[in-house]
């Protein structure tokens, strides 16, 4: 009887020789930029300075044209009522801002009439100012609502009197050579250490009444602080152009 031979196939094992370095994966492309941080709320070393030394109002004017009407002290800057809102000389896109605002100790009125006052991104996306400290209005019309846009998640006020910040990130909308829509805004804001509005996108132009909706505008505008009748306070406002 013959012997059968049965072959065996042996599986080869190929060692790869071309492992990657982890040098093939660094990017030099782009140094940062160093910046050096500000302590506490006190603006980077690339920041433009917007109200920082109390009185000096040389970056701002009337909206209504002319200087600003407001009341500057050494402590502050006050919105004087009925006198029309305020905005920057300078335009701005995507920026980073910080604003600490503070309403009436004394409370007068109720809902949208206690404390009133906005940062309008652009001229034009409103973040609300109100003293929303035990205060019932709408939702969306609260403090740190993008106006009649998005509701807070939380509400983080203090007491009516004190300092309260804003810190925002804001991305510009784009549009495209017909006017149409090409991105949409979108915000970020922490309110007193506390995020608020997480990167939601923004509806179009805040309007008080109507739906809101985007008209084609530059890519640039000035920021403006709002005059809501109200005698709503800020001080140390600087931004970041991104």
């Amino acid at each position: 009887m013959k012997k059968m031979i049965i072959p065996v196939l042996l599986a080869s094992v190929t060692i790869n020789t071309h492992c990657q370095k982890p040098e093939d994966t660094e990017d030099w492309s782009r140094k940062p930029e160093v910046v050096t941080p500000g302590k506490g709320t006190l603006p980077p070393s690339d920041a433009i300075v917007l109200y920082g030394v109390p009185g000096d109002l040389e970056k701002w004017e009337s909206e209504r044209g002319g200087p600003p009407t407001w009341i500057a002290t050494q402590e502050c800057l006050t919105v004087a009522p009925r006198t029309g809102g305020i905005r920057t000389k300078q335009s701005f896109g995507d920026v980073q801002l910080h604003v600490e605002w503070r309403t009436p100790e004394v409370v007068e009125g109720s809902g949208q009439g206690r404390g009133n006052s906005g940062v309008f991104l652009m001229g034009r996306y409103e973040v609300q100012v109100l003293d929303s400290y035990e205060n019932e209005t709408y939702d969306n019309g609260q403090a740190a609502s993008i106006y009649k846009d998005h509701i807070p998640l939380v509400n983080a006020c203090l007491p009516p009197g004190q300092w309260q910040t804003y810190d925002i990130i804001f991305r510009a909308p784009a549009f495209r050579e017909d006017g149409s829509v090409d991105s949409p805004a979108f915000i970020t804001v922490i309110q007193n250490g506390v995020l608020v509005q997480n990167h939601v996108e923004i509806k179009g132009t805040t309007a008080f009444i109507g739906k809101h909706k985007y008209e084609a505008h530059p890519e640039k505008l000035p920021l403006s602080l709002q005059d809501h009748k109200n005698p709503v306070s800020f001080r140390n406002i600087w931004i970041r152009e991104l």
